[in-house]
């Protein structure tokens, strides 16, 4: 069976150029395509993007290395790595990213996934690579992702010190005990960007403040 074929893409987002050479005997292999994405065999990502859908698959997906594929270049980040950090308690639906092209948001049969525009020199800074099993993803490391959430909350009105503990462990519900091992270098990178400066002022008096 061809489907068993299938199972060499493992849980790792393929395009449709990929499949074809699978399809070689077949005159219309777009119509086996669509023949596997009615069947579930294969589920769209998006247009020319999937993922191999069970039995054939034989490892659980991976939700940020499917939003790494999506649209990029992007990074993982805001809640969603703040959750996968255990940084606040609630568990994140949305995968949420950041991005050095335009923001957008994309929705399939997987779940829902943001992307949100920050300023280039600041993408790298904090960029992690994870991996879960065989499949390797950029994700945010704690401090980036704490930063990305500083610096995309509109009018955040934390200038100083007091009101920026409330932002982040009222507002947000970090975990304080968490933060206290943050990477001052990524927070010196994004405190000398130019952008929301008394707010990463305040970030830095709180962070420090928890050593």
């Amino acid at each position: 069976m061809f489907e068993h074929r299938l199972s060499s893409f493992g849980a790792v987002p393929f395009s449709h150029g990929a499949l074809l050479p699978l399809l070689s005997d077949y005159a219309r292999p777009n119509d086996k395509i669509s023949e596997w994405l009615a069947s579930g065999t294969l589920i769209s990502l998006k247009r020319g993007l999937y993922v191999v859908g069970a039995p054939w698959r034989q490892e659980a997906l991976c939700l940020p290395l499917i939003a790494n594929r999506l649209y990029g270049p992007s990074c993982v980040s805001l809640e969603y790595a703040l959750s996968w950090h255990g940084l606040i308690p609630e568990r994140v639906v949305e995968v949420t990213s950041v991005c050095t092209g335009r923001g957008r948001e994309l929705e399939n049969s997987l779940g829902r996934f943001s992307y949100s525009k920050i300023p280039q020199q600041l993408f790298p800074l904090g960029l992690t690579i994870e991996s879960v099993g065989n499949q390797c993803f950029w994700l945010a490391s704690p401090t980036k992702a704490v930063c990305d959430t500083v610096l995309l909350t509109r009018h955040l009105k934390a200038l100083g010190k007091a009101s920026m503990e409330a932002f982040l462990f009222e507002d947000l519900r970090l975990d304080d005990g968490l933060l206290c091992d943050f990477d001052p270098t990524v927070l010196d990178g994004y405190a000398c960007s130019g952008y929301k400066t008394r707010q990463f002022k305040a970030l830095r008096q709180v962070l420090e403040g928890l050593l």
